[in-house]
């Protein structure tokens, strides 16, 4: 649905956004021309979207179409395009997770993906002057000792001019987050602040271990600290940020199979701190610029509110404070 004048009007920021989910199926197929690779018709659902069915479904096609992401121009190209695309929806400022793990299973090095992801950010900014920074992120399921590779590569390019965090993605029911205290320890004394996946597909005490073992400043999703009001009350307190993205969690969490089930408005109104975000958008039929119509049409935010959430992500971004003071101004 597009969005009214108003609220596109409205300038949006995303922290929470997964780089290789971002891209349409559009762009993977052109990607997959230009490498000569076949893909599952079945994946597509059209040009806009994809075909899954379930959360392991959704997984296997998440990797079939990112597959074809495999050189650094490919990465420039999804970057810039999805930049292209929160640009036309008011976004001002985007903050991607990167996974460096998925690029070297493509055959790509560490820096090849971030000069690649750079180069798009770049040139987004050149053309529509949207800001774009880098969360670099590490793969649960892929274990402790690769988390920790990750992070110390990470380390060794703290400077460069986009990377601006590290996180976690992947499994949070079978691999706890303690377990991986020494990459975000690397990460962490190198300067970086940190956010982790918790408590999306997983319980309340997902969230309770990551915030008593990790040094995170946010937490990716955190919705289901709504069942444990202890839990609520300390995210309140301790003004730890969550990045929620309500149509993923209802396409994907069981405990909240519509916008009326979605905690959001109860974690607001008890005082903790959230945003809008998008998380894989073509996956879920979403954008940035519909999240924010979710929160007006479901949860009856209005513009004030809105532009509330806006502010809310932009003093919780990575990025520099200067960069920080000048989106803050377009408030």
């Amino acid at each position: 649905m597009p969005l009214s004048a108003a609220l596109k009007a409205l300038p949006k920021a995303e922290l929470h956004v997964h780089l290789e989910g971002t891209a349409t199926p559009a762009l993977v197929k052109k990607l997959a021309a230009r490498h000569s690779v076949s893909l599952p018709a079945e994946i597509f659902a059209d040009e806009t979207t994809y075909a899954w069915s379930h959360f392991n479904h959704f997984l296997t096609v998440y990797d079939a179409a990112s597959s074809v992401i495999r050189t650094p121009e490919d990465y420039r190209d999804v970057t810039w395009d999805y930049l292209r695309q929160c640009h036309e929806d008011g976004a001002i400022y985007v903050e991607m997770f990167s996974s460096p793990d998925h690029a070297a299973m493509n055959g790509m090095s560490f820096k090849d993906h971030l000069d690649g992801i750079s180069a798009g950010i770049a040139d987004a900014e050149r053309d529509f002057g949207i800001v774009g920074r880098i969360i670099v992120t590490c793969v649960s399921h892929f274990g402790a000792e690769k988390a920790v590779e990750v992070a110390r590569e990470t380390a060794r390019h703290v400077g460069h001019p986009h990377l601006v965090g590290f996180g976690m993605g992947g499994n949070e029911v079978d691999f706890r987050r303690s377990d991986y205290a020494p990459a975000f320890t690397i990460a962490h004394e190198a300067g970086l602040p940190c956010t982790v996946h918790a408590g999306e597909t997983g319980g309340p005490e997902v969230v309770r271990n990551a915030i008593d073992n990790l040094p995170v400043k946010r937490i990716g999703h955190g919705v289901q600290s709504i069942f444990d009001a202890d839990l609520v009350r300390r995210l309140a307190d301790e003004r730890i940020v969550l990045e929620v993205c309500p149509t993923s969690n209802v396409l994907i969490i069981d405990k909240f199979p519509t916008y009326a089930d979605h905690p959001f408005l109860k974690l607001r109104e008890a005082g903790v701190i959230v945003t809008l975000n998008s998380d894989d958008p073509p996956f879920f039929r979403a954008s940035i610029g519909g999240e924010y119509a979710v929160a007006e049409r479901e949860f009856g935010l209005d513009e004030p509110a809105l532009r509330g959430i806006t502010r809310n992500a932009l003093e919780a971004a990575f990025c520099d404070e200067a960069t920080k003071a000048r989106l803050l101004a377009k408030l």
